[in-house]
């Protein structure tokens, strides 16, 4: 029997988006292999998120650098969104310290173009890769002010880690007169309801002096063993990706 023209039609628009669906699949997959090749050696590293709304004329923009920096001076990586705003902050902190500046960039359609104080630049189309690519790789993770991304990126760690799916790391927030509200709804809503316990809520520090971010992030380390293969990589990778001004950056 001869289809008719609309069984013709669909099965064409059928094998057409079969075919889209399956290049999307790959572009996945290459963007975990590519961020696992490059971020599985900078280690140890510490994660900071933040708003790229928030410019270089307000004290939360200083206020991260100074982190960035003391943490990159101490040997950890510093990874943020690689735009603008305190994704700047965090990788120009990081840029002029010893360890490398490693930005995790997405394609936004607004608001996102990557910083130049990248010394690794990593460039997603998914969020959630990119999301997967920040949690596995972080050994601490740093909430500066931000917007909806910041809390849908805190809130992911937090669940990761509530439920065990990913390693227990320090979670600090910077900015306590920002989150306070936010705490406080925690504590007065979600605690009494049994939404989440007095546990889940240890999980989270609040912390606004940069000495004191990182004798935190340290304090923890003293208690809690960093994987052994980032204790060997981490001086090698430090000397090899910290190279001259003129070929400090590369891209995915």
């Amino acid at each position: 029997m001869t289809p008719s023209l609309r069984a013709i039609a669909d099965q064409e628009r059928a094998t057409a988006k079969k075919a889209r669906a399956s290049w999307q699949m790959f572009t996945i997959m290459a963007e975990f292999i590519e961020a696992t090749e490059y971020l599985s050696e900078i280690r140890p590293a510490v994660c900071i998120y933040g708003s790229a709304r928030l410019k270089p004329d307000t004290p939360y923009y200083d206020l991260t650098i100074k982190i960035a920096r003391k943490l990159s001076d101490a040997g950890f990586a510093v990874i943020s969104g690689g735009g603008p705003g305190l994704m700047e902050a965090a990788n120009k902190g990081a840029h002029a310290g010893k360890a490398p500046s490693v930005g995790l960039n997405i394609e936004l359609p607004h608001e996102q173009h990557g910083n130049p104080f990248q010394d690794i630049s990593l460039r997603f189309r998914h969020f959630f890769t990119r999301k997967v690519a920040f949690t596995k790789h972080s050994d601490a993770v740093i909430g500066m002010p931000g917007g909806f991304g910041t809390l849908d990126e805190m809130a992911e760690v937090l669940t990761l880690v509530q439920t065990r799916k990913a390693r227990h790391v320090p979670v600090i927030l910077v900015g306590s007169k920002f989150w306070q509200g936010l705490l406080d709804w925690f504590r007065t809503a979600m605690l009494p309801m049994g939404l989440i316990s007095q546990t889940d809520l240890d999980l989270i520090q609040v912390i606004d002096d940069p000495d004191q971010v990182l004798d935190a992030i340290l304090a923890f380390y003293e208690e809690h063993t960093i994987p052994p293969e980032v204790v060997e990589e981490s001086a090698e990778v430090t000397q090899e990706t910290k190279q001259s001004d003129g070929d400090r950056m590369f891209s995915i």
